[in-house]
């Protein structure tokens, strides 16, 4: 694996943390979360010789560290485990080059990155608009060139941008606006003529990050701000990049959501309720601890082995699962975090115990960097394709291969989870005859359903790795080689019965079933059922792993 050794990114991780001790314990965040205050020193000195943290998304031959997308992924959720909004804050600037890195001339790669690296500058990335979130071809910003002489020497850009994480406190900004040949990325300097920055959002959460509007009035910019040497390029070189900067975000949600968790698991341990703590009770466990732990697992699985694929190189952008380990994690980890709580009762409620403020700032990570709806949609048309063109066999024949699986790994869940996949098969397939893809809210349900189905089998081929001794040395040791057995066995069985429960109900809700007991059986639903059996004890061994009772 590529990037930096496991002792670089060990220490790397501990000054993150050492950092956060010193500047940004509880009483801080609170104190800058009801100020509404983006704390620019901090952000400035973390991205300065005193951290150094941008270095780590900059390649060795521009001054940085090198950081692999596997480096990417462990950082980052470590820095949402301190707070979203300062993670968001660093993130952006890494966004924001992204044009420069995956289009950009080497002469301009070096320039700029070269700049961040020595200098710390922040960047901002400016792509939405009021009128195009997602839909990045529907932009209003125009950019019309200067001519000298015949010759183009510069280029004079108009239009305004909305919910620019870094908007108003970014040194510089890559900005999309139309051209005659299409959108096309531009690199503006902060005090450039007729740039400005509206008053900061007042926001839900992510209070400690600066969201801002943009405004560019005929903005002068030179023939070399144009992103590489050719117009039109940037919702390839945006489309680039999507399987990359989701992870980050899929991170995001993983660490968020694990940090609520926590605190909910430490104060379990200690709330007693009727002669014993609440965390050996069943009735707190396994509802608001165990499933979301459970969840939460799934999702980093997938998201080491997407960066597992990216850091190789041959696999092309892998944005479909770059979304489905977005969709994954922050679902999971918004989830995590509104059950904190929960746990937590009244004291959950209230700024002091911090989790409320998690849940508020975990949000937005199902909502920027595509919402989870466009990640359910992009889902769904990728593999949908896939099912089509193996003529129903797509996951099938991944279920062939878990079966296999479980034939010399009997207690990972293997089995299990080829149940969810072979039911998924038959699902696709009854939509397939009935024409049911015609329905958006069909499209959307199949798309969280193949998101977890293929979390599951993540998970599943992660405790087969922990049991072979071969998860990679960056991996996170949480958890033991049985633990991540015990926790996937029981997250495998819950997707199986998922499937079976929500995809006939979606199949025979859409007319797509004359005879839904043909359909029921088609997908397994009573070998599923079945299946269930010793899934309360599965359970409870989870409980015992999450709290180290094991």
């Amino acid at each position: 694996m590529q990037g930096l050794d496991t002792e670089t990114l060990q220490m790397t991780l501990e000054a993150i943390g050492d950092f956060a001790s010193r500047e940004l314990h509880d009483e801080r965040l609170i104190e800058l979360d009801e100020a509404d205050e983006y704390p620019a020193d901090l952000i400035r000195r973390m991205c300065s010789d005193e951290l150094g943290i941008q270095l780590l998304f900059i390649a060795e031959e521009h001054g940085g560290m090198g950081g692999s997308a596997y480096d990417v992924y462990r950082v980052c959720e470590r820095m949402a485990r301190i707070d979203l909004g300062v993670a968001t804050s660093v993130l952006a600037t890494f966004l924001g080059s992204d044009p420069i890195l995956m289009g950009g001339t080497d002469e301009q790669q070096h320039r700029w990155m070269s700049r961040i690296a020595n200098e710390g500058l922040l960047m901002a990335y400016g792509a939405t608009e009021a009128e195009a979130g997602s839909d990045l071809g529907s932009l209003k910003t125009v950019a019309v060139p200067v001519e000298e002489d015949g010759e183009v020497v510069g280029y004079r850009i108009t239009g305004q941008k909305q919910w620019i994480s870094n908007g108003a406190v970014a040194d510089l900004y890559s900005i999309l606006a139309n051209t005659d040949k299409g959108p096309t990325w531009f690199i503006v300097q902060r005090d450039a003529e007729g740039f400005s920055a509206a008053a900061p959002e007042h926001k839900h959460g992510i209070r400690l990050s600066n969201t801002a509007a943009l405004y560019l009035d005929d903005v002068h910019v030179g023939a070399d701000a144009l992103v590489g040497t050719e117009l039109g390029q940037g919702l390839v070189q945006a489309q680039q990049v999507f399987g990359y900067t989701r992870l980050m975000v899929a991170a995001f949600g993983l660490g968020g959501g694990w940090e609520a968790l926590d605190r909910a698991i430490r104060y379990s341990r200690e709330r007693i309720q009727a002669g014993g703590p609440l965390s050996e009770k069943q009735g707190y466990t396994h509802k608001l601890i165990v499933p979301h732990a459970l969840r939460l697992e799934a999702g980093r699985a997938y998201i080491e082995e997407t960066a597992e694929r990216i850091d190789e190189g041959t696999h092309g952008h892998l944005n479909t699962e770059g979304a489905i380990a977005k969709y994954i994690a922050t679902e999971a980890g918004n989830d995590a975090a509104d059950a904190a709580i929960q746990a937590l009762g009244g004291y959950g409620y209230t700024h002091d115990y911090i989790v409320e403020k998690i849940k508020r700032d975990v949000r937005i990570t199902t909502i920027y960097e595509g919402t989870s709806e466009i990640m359910e949609m992009t889902i769904a048309r990728d593999r949908w394709q896939a099912h089509l063109k193996s003529r129903g066999g797509h996951y099938h024949d991944q279920a062939a291969a878990l079966e296999a699986l479980h034939a010399t790994h009997p207690t990972v869940g293997a089995d299990l989870a080829a149940l969810a996949h072979h039911g998924l098969a038959e699902v696709l397939e009854a939509a397939r005859l009935a024409r049911l893809t015609r329905n958006q809210h069909v499209l959307f349900t199949l798309g969280r359903l193949i998101a977890e189905v293929e979390a599951a089998a993540a998970l599943v081929r992660r405790a087969t790795r922990a049991a072979a001794g071969e998860l990679p040395t960056k991996a996170d040791r949480r958890f033991d080689a049985r633990g991540i057995a015990d926790l996937s066995r029981a997250h495998a069985r819950r997707v199986a019965s998922q499937v079976a429960e929500q995809g006939t109900a979606m199949v025979v809700a859409a007319g797509g079933a004359e005879d839904p007991g043909r359909l029921a059986e088609a997908v397994g639903a009573a070998t599923i059922l079945a299946a269930q059996a010793g899934g309360l004890a599965d359970l409870d061994r989870a409980a015992d792993v999450i709290y180290g009772r094991t």
